[in-house]
């Protein structure tokens, strides 16, 4: 039988439909992870919300003028003056906050429920330099790694600010970083290029219990199919 064809990471998921991929992706790694950590611990869906200030795009500004010129007669003189003079404003736009909603995995121990490892999916915001859901993510991340939580982040977007590293980054497309708790300042990078298989990456777990493995590929796939971006993005390459 021939070889089925790569399914590989669709760049106008990031262009178009980001919004709707992130939390269909998140709930397949839930999915995914779910029997492999059952009993003694379980993956939940958490949710980060902060406020976004983005800067409008100026609309084409017209002003009008504050006074208009006329000759009157003496009445009329008289009448203008028992009216204060209003001056027509010119109309511009108010940079709005906007909430925004970020989801992520956080896997929790059984019955305590303490919190073990957070899982990332980065969304374009978190990599928008000096926009407030970079610094948002950042502030969160430090947080992360001054505890006993294992982080794993898994970058599926082209564009945008990486993740901060000491040494550069090896040249590469797509990234998920594994920081484990005892290992830091350690972090393990998992890097492939656009045509290439998604890498299976380890979740790890408390000291005693080792990891599971997150199949990137498999999980992607799914998500993939289930959603039905290959009819949604049916022109992509």
């Amino acid at each position: 039988m021939p070889e089925s064809r790569l399914l590989t990471m669709n760049t106008r998921l990031e262009e178009q439909l980001w919004h709707d991929f992130h939390p269909n992706m998140i709930v397949s790694i839930h999915s995914w992870l779910m029997p492999r950590l059952l009993p003694k611990y379980a993956a939940q869906i958490e949710e980060r919300v902060y406020v976004e200030h983005t800067e409008p795009v100026p609309a084409r500004q017209v002003f009008r003028p504050d006074v208009v010129i006329h000759t009157e007669t003496a009445g009329e003189g008289r009448a203008q003056a028992s009216r204060a003079a209003v001056a027509e404003p010119a109309i511009l736009t108010l940079p709005m906050p906007t909430e925004q909603r970020e989801r992520y995995i956080a896997i929790v121990s059984l019955p305590s429920r303490e919190q073990v490892t957070v899982i990332e999916l980065l969304s374009p915001a978190n990599k928008r330099a000096g926009a407030d859901g970079r610094r948002e993510y950042l502030r969160k991340r430090e947080q992360i790694l001054q505890s006993a939580v294992h982080l794993v982040e898994i970058d599926l977007l082209l564009k945008g600010e990486r993740l901060p590293t000491v040494e550069p980054l090896p040249e590469a497309d797509y990234y998920a970083f594994v920081s484990r708790s005892e290992y830091r300042p350690a972090v393990e990078v998992y890097y492939w290029r656009r045509n290439e298989r998604m890498p299976t990456i380890p979740i790890p777990l408390l000291r005693d219990d080792g990891e599971v493995l997150l199949d990137l590929q498999a999980v992607y796939e799914e998500t993939y199919k289930r959603a039905r971006y290959d009819v949604r993005l049916s022109d992509s390459g």
